[in-house]
């Protein structure tokens, strides 16, 4: 067996430390950068939602201030935006490079992304139940969780899932520019000394991290769906 690797993935072998940690390192920027999306990403996709025109806490002034803020940075490239930020990195994180210095700009490009699923979810809830929770005396707070929530949360596990995939793509993205994990790693090596069997590997390892997303996903989904 070991004959075997060492004949069809010798760079591969020689450069295992190095794979495994750029393998940590994205495990580590994905886990963390989703954790703060999907929180962060929550709470605005709620705003939005109710905030709107019609909706249980209407007010135009803050729809309106955070839909052009979101539109504007899901406008952006990531690998821009990546580079846009790096005086605000540096500043929050301490550091604008690394595993460290790409968590900040993972959350913030992949937010906007997450918002607009949530959205998206929310708006799909039964306008009557919501009007019956009003009828019934429930506050906008109770509104939000038992009814906006309770009723996505289907649709909201499948917006996790397809977040976290897409996270996952940026951080190889990140890679690029100095972000590390396994995208910094197949530049390194795979791309700039054309060693192939290390970029065929990391290919297969990044859509086995896909497939295992998609699956939990939608297990999850299935589970929560009346």
């Amino acid at each position: 067996m070991t004959n075997l690797l060492e004949k069809y993935l010798p760079n591969l072998i020689d450069y295992k430390t190095e794979f495994f940690t750029s393998l940590s390192e994205t495990l580590i920027m994905l886990v963390v950068s989703s954790i703060f999306v999907v929180f962060l990403g929550l709470i605005l996709g709620v705003i939005i939602t109710v905030t709107k025109p019609g909706n249980i806490l209407e007010n135009k002034i803050i729809n309106r201030i955070l839909d052009t803020i979101i539109n504007i940075f899901r406008s952006i490239p990531f690998v821009i935006l990546l580079t846009a930020l790096i005086p605000v990195t540096r500043t929050v994180m301490g550091t604008y490079i690394g595993v460290k210095g790409a968590i900040f700009p993972l959350i913030v490009g992949a937010i906007p992304f997450f918002v607009r699923q949530v959205e998206q979810a929310l708006a799909d809830v039964d306008k009557g139940v919501i009007e019956a929770a009003q009828s019934m005396g429930l506050s906008p707070f109770e509104i939000i969780i038992r009814v906006y929530i309770q009723e996505s949360i289907p649709q909201i596990i499948r917006a996790i899932t397809i977040t976290i995939i897409s996270l996952l793509g940026l951080t190889a993205m990140g890679g690029a520019v100095g972000g590390g994990g396994i995208g910094a790693f197949v530049i390194r090596y795979g791309h700039n000394r054309r060693f192939y069997d290390i970029t065929y590997v990391s290919v297969i390892i990044i859509i086995l991290f896909v497939s295992l997303i998609q699956t939990v996903g939608n297990y999850l989904a299935r589970k929560k769906t009346h």
